[in-house]
């Protein structure tokens, strides 16, 4: 799952910023893959929101600067245990979002909000996204597994065409 991807080098010790974080993964001692080489997190500083990692074998500027753009992930199975009614981003995108039996359209991504995360839907007409905030309001059901997120539309002020 994706972790992030190499940003801007910081410091001259192979230490770089992590952008499009998912803070939670990225911690001392993971194990990520970058550039088809697994290699440990030895460094983590910064904030959540703009971590600062080094890596195992990863010594120095011009070695944070090669992998500049490459992702970062982590196994599935290396991540940490969520809470109930908790979901990760790659198991949300792709679900058919419905409303009752109407299909609403597809999840392209989850963003983090400062006040919530969001689901952004592609239409199936196309045109601008529909942005569904991951509260109770908005959201009846969430089911990774059958692939399908059904929202109440009328609390998003949907009328009868989406």
């Amino acid at each position: 799952m994706a972790a992030g991807r190499v940003g801007r080098a910081h410091g001259l010790d192979g230490s770089f910023y992590v952008t499009r974080p998912r803070a939670g993964l990225l911690h001392a001692g993971a194990i990520v893959t970058v550039a088809g080489a697994a290699r440990e997190i030895v460094r983590r500083a910064g904030t959540d929101e703009h971590p600062i990692v080094r890596l195992e074998g990863v010594a120095d500027r011009g070695g944070a600067q090669a992998l500049r753009g490459e992702e970062l992930t982590i196994a599935a199975d290396e991540a940490p245990p969520l809470q109930e009614g908790e979901w990760w981003a790659h198991e949300l995108e792709g679900c058919a979002v419905l409303d009752g039996g109407r299909t609403v359209g597809t999840v392209a991504r989850l963003i983090e909000l400062p006040s919530c995360e969001v689901l952004e839907v592609r239409r199936p007409g196309g045109g601008e996204p529909l942005l569904v905030p991951m509260v109770s309001d908005a959201i009846r059901a969430v089911e990774p597994q059958q692939r399908r997120i059904e929202i109440d539309g009328s609390f998003l002020g949907l009328d009868e065409d989406g």
